[in-house]
């Protein structure tokens, strides 16, 4: 943490990212001034908008912008009709989480009072989990080395490496504790694998049960990444803490932002031993684009986690008290009555003014 006030490194990145972000900084605004808490920010450019107009999706001099930044707050990048020349998507985002070695994808999944759900079931109502995905290794390794042998097949290679798999446990095992001491009731963290079939994910579970032993306080266990595919979906309130795979946690994610209204309510955070990058879920939405309708929650919350991560690296309590009033602003504007354009509502402005409103 620096000297002087914070500073955030913003990278509003392109389509509705340039929009959500916007309307989650000024709702930042709104809290830091609530709390007194004194911040800085730098805008800086890249992604597919950046690539088209200089070459360069993400620039050395924005990525050490970024880097002695004390947390960077991201919008959404890529464009459908923007690639690289071997045809592959411009996705800064993931330069940084593998140039910083931000390794635990924190993606919360909580039901927001008021947002209508798709699970009839009463019990959709207790959703709060969160899928923890590796995000430095596993498939995504193979980002870059894939091999396309005489135009007859095709190859990419998962790693799964003890040093990362032991961060990533731990770092389970920490967020489970913290949630136990919030909620009041007992943390389980259950490894989401396919380690009945794969020799990397067998390996995996080896090095996350030893290291489980660590914290005999917390409940551990496993489950087949397929079995959890489905019981996400008669079941996801009995759920803690998911440690998974890189590619495994991509794709449950954004099962999981379904069960809670969409990916306009899923915030994230990828989070290393020094830096941490916060952001949507979701991704530029080129079909919305310019509309006015993107929804900004997932951003606002994103930013809520960025202020409690500060918290935690030495800014002081005034920031988890302000992210503690900015999950209960977002909770309070939607449970009394507010709606997003998903479902009919208002548009992006609105959606920021009516949480703001609820701040103080």
């Amino acid at each position: 943490m620096t000297a002087n006030a914070p500073l955030i490194a913003v990278l509003p990145g392109d389509g509705i990212g340039v929009e959500v972000t916007e309307a989650a900084l000024f709702v930042l605004e709104r809290v830091a001034r609530r709390h007194g808490i004194g911040l800085r920010t730098e805008t800086l450019e890249a992604g597919a908008f950046a690539y088209q107009r200089t070459g360069t999706a993400l620039s050395d001099e924005t990525f050490r912008r970024a880097e002695g930044a004390d947390a960077i707050l991201l919008g959404a990048m890529g464009w459908p009709g923007i690639r690289y020349p071997d045809g592959t998507e411009i996705a800064p985002q993931i330069d940084l989480r593998f140039r910083l070695g931000l390794y635990a994808g924190v993606r919360p999944i909580r039901a927001i009072p008021g947002v209508p759900l798709p699970l009839a079931d009463p019990r959709a109502k207790d959703i709060d989990l969160v899928i923890l995905r590796e995000s430095t290794e596993g498939l995504f390794w193979a980002r870059g080395r894939g091999e396309v042998i005489e135009d007859r097949e095709a190859r990419d290679t998962m790693v799964i490496t003890r040093a990362t798999t032991e961060r990533l446990t731990r770092f389970a095992f920490r967020l489970a504790e913290r949630r136990a001491a919030r909620r009041g009731k007992p943390g389980r963290v259950t490894l989401v694998d396919k380690a009945n079939v794969f020799t990397s994910m067998a390996f995996m579970r080896k090095v996350f049960d030893e290291t489980a032993r660590e914290f005999p306080g917390v409940a551990a266990d496993h489950h087949y990444v397929d079995a959890m595919a489905l019981d996400l979906v008669r079941r996801p309130w009995d759920f803690d803490v998911l440690p998974t795979e890189n590619m495994f946690g991509d794709i449950l994610s954004d099962l999981g932002a379904g069960l809670i209204g969409g990916m306009g309510y899923a915030p994230s955070a990828d989070i290393g031993d020094g830096h941490a990058v916060f952001q949507p879920s979701h991704g530029t939405g080129p079909d919305i684009a310019g509309k006015g309708i993107a929804n900004p929650t997932a951003t606002i919350l994103s930013v809520a986690m960025m202020l409690d991560w500060l918290s935690e690296q030495g800014a002081g309590q005034a920031w988890a008290d302000a992210a503690t009033e900015l999950d209960r602003a977002v909770d309070a504007a939607f449970a009394g009555g507010l709606r997003s354009a998903e479902f009919g509502g208002v548009g992006t402005r609105e959606v920021a003014h009516a949480i703001a409103d609820r701040i103080g």
